[in-house]
C-alpha cells in the first residue's frame, strides 16, 4: 500500500479524541432520545411497526463520526461509545444497547467502506444513514420482536430505513456543513472541503 494512503487511513491523535467526544456526546442524547421515546412511541403504536420511525435518533453518532473524521472504523467507533455512554447513564435497554450500537456502527461503515472512504457527499450520508436503519431493523427484529408478522417486520423495515436515513444520515450530514462553516473542523478533511 502506497504511503500516502497508508497516512490517509491512519487514525491521528485528534482523531481519537473528536471522535471520543462526539460518541460521549452522542450517547448523553442516546440516552435523552430513550427517555422521550416512551411517550412517542405510543402516539405511533396504532400501527404496528411504525415506531422505528423514531430509531433514527439513535443513528446519527455513527454517520457524524464518519464524515468528520474521515476514516476506517470511525462510524463504528462513535456509534459504540455512544451506546456505552448511555447504557452507563442507565438506558432503559441496559447494556443490550452495546450489541444495538456494534450493529448500527456496522451498518454505516459498510456504505462508506463501499465508497473506499473517498466519498462524503449528502448522497453517501443518507445512504449511511438508511444502511445504519437496516442493521438497527434487523437486529430489533431478531431481539425485540421475533415472530412478528411479516406486514410488522416489513413496516418496521421500511420505516427503520426512512428515520436512518433522514434522522440517521442527512441531519449529520447538515451538522458537519454548519461545524465547517463555523472554522471548527479546520484539522480534518471535512472543514477544508465542500462534501
Amino acid at each position: 500500500m502506497h504511503a500516502t494512503t497508508v497516512s490517509k487511513y491512519r487514525w491521528r491523535v485528534v482523531d481519537i479524541v473528536v471522535a471520543s467526544v462526539i460518541g460521549v456526546a452522542s450517547g448523553i442524547i442516546f440516552w435523552a432520545w430513550g427517555l422521550a421515546y416512551g411517550p412517542l412511541s405510543v402516539a405511533l403504536a396504532a400501527t404496528p411497526g411504525l415506531t422505528a420511525l423514531l430509531g433514527g435518533g439513535w443513528l446519527f453518532a455513527a454517520i457524524l463520526g464518519a464524515l468528520i473524521v474521515r476514516k476506517p472504523g470511525a462510524a463504528i467507533y462513535t456509534e459504540l461509545i455512544a451506546a456505552t455512554v448511555s447504557a452507563l447513564i442507565g438506558s432503559q435497554w441496559g447494556f443490550g444497547t452495546l450489541v444495538s450500537g456494534l450493529v448500527q456502527g456496522i451498518g454505516a461503515e459498510i456504505i462508506f467502506a463501499l465508497f473506499l472512504y473517498a466519498n462524503w457527499s449528502v448522497f453517501t450520508s443518507v445512504l449511511a444513514g438508511a444502511g445504519a436503519g437496516v442493521a438497527m431493523s434487523i437486529n430489533d427484529l431478531l431481539v425485540w420482536y421475533p415472530g412478528v408478522d411479516a406486514l410488522f417486520q416489513a413496516t418496521y423495515v421500511v420505516c427503520a430505513v426512512i428515520s436512518g436515513a433522514l434522522l440517521g444520515g442527512l441531519v449529520p450530514w447538515f451538522m458537519v456543513r454548519g461545524l465547517a462553516r463555523a472554522g471548527a473542523l479546520t484539522r480534518f478533511a471535512a472543514g477544508r472541503q465542500n462534501s
